[in-house]
């Protein structure tokens, strides 16, 4: 005997769901990596420009190289040295008020993957109870105990199963993955503007 997967992928509106749910999962992996990929930068190293340009050239050469790099912790020092006028407590409110902003922008969609992780087993499980109900009423209906008649019912049982895991076990994976990136980037943040701080006099 075979079973036919597709036709089981077809006829089952639980796998529809999930095919959903990978698409999605997908999606916001590929969109996520790209875009912690572009915000990623050697916090030490640009510390080191941004002190060394600042001792050379003050101000306007540290905006410089902030304005070189398009990547968080740039923006957070950018906003916290543009105002020369700046007291060292609206400095570091300014900083503090845009790495908000920023982490805001890092963990976009996060949410989304992870609840995607924590509810496709849920979805699979779901498809599996339907499966077996099938299954079951397949064999009152035709009243034979012959393996054809509850085939189809236990296909969608197990592959329900499997297309569950298959989407959260990524989906889980990379949300924690990401999820870390995040929290690094916002400690270099959080180290490199206090070390700003305290170049740029602001703070002793």
């Amino acid at each position: 005997m075979e079973l036919n997967v597709i036709d089981t992928l077809r006829s089952s509106f639980t796998m529809l769901i999930l095919l959903g749910c990978s698409v999605l999962a997908l999606t916001f992996i590929f969109e996520r990596w790209l875009y912690l990929k572009r915000s990623t930068i050697n916090a030490e190293y640009f510390f080191r420009q941004f002190r060394e340009a600042f001792s050379k050239g003050g101000q306007d050469a540290a905006l410089a190289v902030c304005n070189g790099s398009i990547t968080p912790l740039a923006t957070v020092i950018r906003a916290g040295i543009e105002n020369p006028n700046a007291t060292a407590h609206a400095s570091e409110e300014m900083m503090d008020a845009t790495a908000i902003d920023e982490r805001s922008k890092l963990e976009k969609n996060l949410n989304t993957l992870g609840t995607l992780g924590n509810i496709s087993p849920l979805i699979g499980l779901f498809g599996t109870v339907i499966g077996i109900i099938r299954a079951f009423h397949a064999l009152a209906v035709s009243g034979s105990a012959g393996p054809s008649v509850i085939s189809a019912g236990i296909a969608e049982a197990l592959i329900t199963t499997a297309g569950g895991l298959i989407v959260a076990v990524p989906a889980v994976v990379f949300y924690n993955y990401f999820l870390r990136r995040v929290n690094t980037i916002m400690t270099d943040i959080e180290s490199v503007s206090k070390k700003v701080l305290v170049t740029t006099g602001k703070i002793s």
